[in-house]
């Protein structure tokens, strides 16, 4: 089941209004995934010297205590911001280092992402209460996934939820499921990529950064996707730049986009973009099965 949602804002005065919509893309999925939401979002890129990582952590915990642990160990202040049970840390220094360090000294905290611009945040129950506990309408940014999962394959828990990063600034949002999933899990894992659950998704997240991790753009990367990954699946992909959409040769999971001269969404049904203004004037189409289409800076 599961719904996904994405925007990508091709005028940069919408901005400020990205958090709006995709709240209200996000709840018009809910009866196709009530056990959880979650959203990537991709805002106020920091240096190249820094790193900017979304942290989760269950129950109470002592951000600020972190926040002063981090900076002596950095030698530089770090920016710390919370919401909701997230919070997203700016520092000076290798996110792959830090995470590292965090792993070691913070074994209870879960890093939900890392990069320059990629924020996620997901949390167990419905879409609306996501909504609202995370203030979502409040947040800005250039383009966002989003995804309201109805769980089959694994518990219904945050870290289960969508969306899955394993690489910088790169997410996953998944609906369909995977019948490989076990034997290429072991395969990656063997080549050195961490995978935190039993996911059928965040096994194809994984394998993504795989991939561009061995050399692949994006696009190349997505067309062995279609040879290496079985079963029935649309993907929508984060970057940093953008957002690309890609469902098996089948393509018997529900998938819609649209495009304005304002912005380019796409979503599991066409009630949640028709929630964007402009909606009743873009061109709509069906993507194509085994198709990669991509948008971006």
């Amino acid at each position: 089941m599961c719904g996904i949602v994405g925007i990508y804002l091709k005028n940069e005065e919408l901005n400020s209004q990205l958090g709006t919509f995709l709240a209200d893309m996000l709840v018009e999925m809910s009866d196709r995934g009530p056990d959880s939401a979650g959203i990537a979002l991709y805002r106020d890129p920091v240096s190249q010297s820094s790193c900017k990582l979304t942290l989760n952590v269950e129950g109470n915990f002592d951000w600020a205590n972190l926040q002063a642990s981090m900076s002596g160990y950095l030698g530089s202040n770090v920016t710390l911001e919370i919401l909701a049970s997230h919070a997203v840390v700016v520092a000076a220094s290798d996110g792959t280092a830090l995470q590292e360090w965090l792993g070691s000294e913070y074994p209870e905290l879960r890093v939900m992402s890392a990069g320059s611009a990629i924020e996620i945040y997901k949390e167990k129950g419905l879409p609306r209460d996501f909504v609202k506990d995370f203030e979502l309408h409040n947040l800005n940014g250039s383009h966002a996934l989003g995804h309201t999962r109805m769980a089959t394959e694994s518990a219904v828990t945050t870290e289960h939820s969508h969306p899955f990063s394993t690489g910088m600034d790169l997410c996953l949002v998944h609906n369909g499921s995977l019948s490989n999933h076990n034997r290429l899990r072991q395969q990656l894992i063997n080549e050195g990529v961490d995978i935190q659950t039993d996911n059928d998704s965040e096994v194809a997240a994984a394998y993504l950064m795989w991939r561009l991790r061995e050399g692949d753009e994006l696009e190349e990367a997505l067309d062995r996707a279609l040879m290496d990954l079985d079963g029935f699946y649309t993907f929508a992909i984060g970057t940093k730049d953008g957002f690309a959409v890609l469902r098996d040769p089948i393509a018997c999971k529900p998938a819609v986009m649209a495009e304005t001269d304002d912005w380019v969404a796409m979503s599991s049904e066409y009630r949640a973009i028709a929630q964007l203004p402009g909606s009743a004037n873009a061109h709509v189409w069906e993507p194509s099965p085994a198709t990669v289409y991509t948008w971006g800076h």
